[in-house]
């Protein structure tokens, strides 16, 4: 018997959902910083065992959308909310802010199973985890909860089981060889992107795309082009440094990880140019991959 299913990771900014699929993976997937609105894309993560697929989706976080990008990466959420055999609703025990009713509701209104992971309770106590427990089954009955630490992965190890239980019997919907569904420029863009969030400050990361031209690999080499797209020229001297040396640790920085992903030598030129006001261009934004 075999079954597979698509099991769509939801949640607010910064819950822990790319830690999350990252850690049930065994593999970096997804990049992960501190900043909101790390996730851009819908990215999914094939795991397979000879009995077993399950499709993981990481979404961007919930949010009100501001401008357009923000808007589209919505509908990234929108989507994952129609197509899935089951939920992870990740909760950050630590935020105070009031909770997304837009997923509450939808969640309660989906006919498909759903398991609220608490994470970070490792930032808690037990009398504050027994309140959180009460208050969320009372927001979502039809949910199991569990307390879970995706980065220290606490008790992660009985997601798999718990969702294994609930999938349908299916052949499965990839290659068994598969584990994402994106190509390969799209994993040096995030890598590049990270390190870009982990660098820079203010609002200079969330001005940024970037696009990878040339990804060829010869004599066992991979020779990487990138442009890091921003909105204004101020942007592009932030991005270059003084002397070059800001973009220079970047592209250090995410050549390192992508050697470490590839498992090959990477050869990485890094370009800047300005395209205006990008985030807000529709035409801009298509062509970006947010369609």
């Amino acid at each position: 018997m075999h079954k597979a299913g698509f099991v769509n990771i939801v949640g607010k900014p910064n819950a822990g959902k790319s830690t999350l699929l990252n850690q049930l993976m065994g593999e970096k997937l997804a990049i992960v910083t501190q900043k909101a609105q790390t996730t851009r894309h819908r990215i999914f993560g094939i795991y397979n065992e000879e009995d077993l697929q399950i499709v993981f989706s990481d979404t961007p976080g919930v949010l009100d959308p501001k401008y357009g990008l923000q808007e589209k990466m919505m509908d990234f959420v929108k989507d994952s909310l129609q197509d899935a055999d089951v939920f992870l609703f990740i909760v950050d025990v630590t935020d105070k802010a009031e909770p997304s009713e837009f997923l509450i509701d939808k969640l309660n209104k989906i006919p498909v199973p759903v398991l609220l992971l608490l994470n970070k309770v490792d930032q808690t106590d037990q009398a504050g985890l027994e309140t959180l427990v009460e208050t969320w089954h009372n927001r979502i009955p039809k949910a199991e909860i569990l307390p879970i630490s995706a980065l220290n992965a606490f008790n992660t190890e009985i997601i798999l089981p718990k969702i294994k239980s609930l999938l349908p019997e299916s052949p499965p919907y990839y290659d068994k060889d598969q584990f994402t569904d994106k190509p390969e420029r799209f994993f040096v863009n995030e890598a590049i992107r990270e390190k870009i969030l982990l660098n820079y400050d203010k609002e200079i990361p969330y001005s940024v795309e970037v696009v990878t031209e040339q990804f060829k690999e010869k004599e066992g080499i991979i020779f990487i082009d990138s442009i890091i797209y921003v909105e204004r020229d101020t942007q592009k001297g932030i991005i270059i440094g003084h002397k070059g040396e800001a973009i220079k640790k970047v592209g250090t920085d995410a050549r390192l990880d992508l050697e470490k992903f590839f498992s090959k030598k990477i050869h990485l030129n890094l370009f800047v140019k300005v395209k205006k006001d990008w985030r807000k261009n529709d035409r801009d934004l298509k062509n970006f991959g947010y369609r």
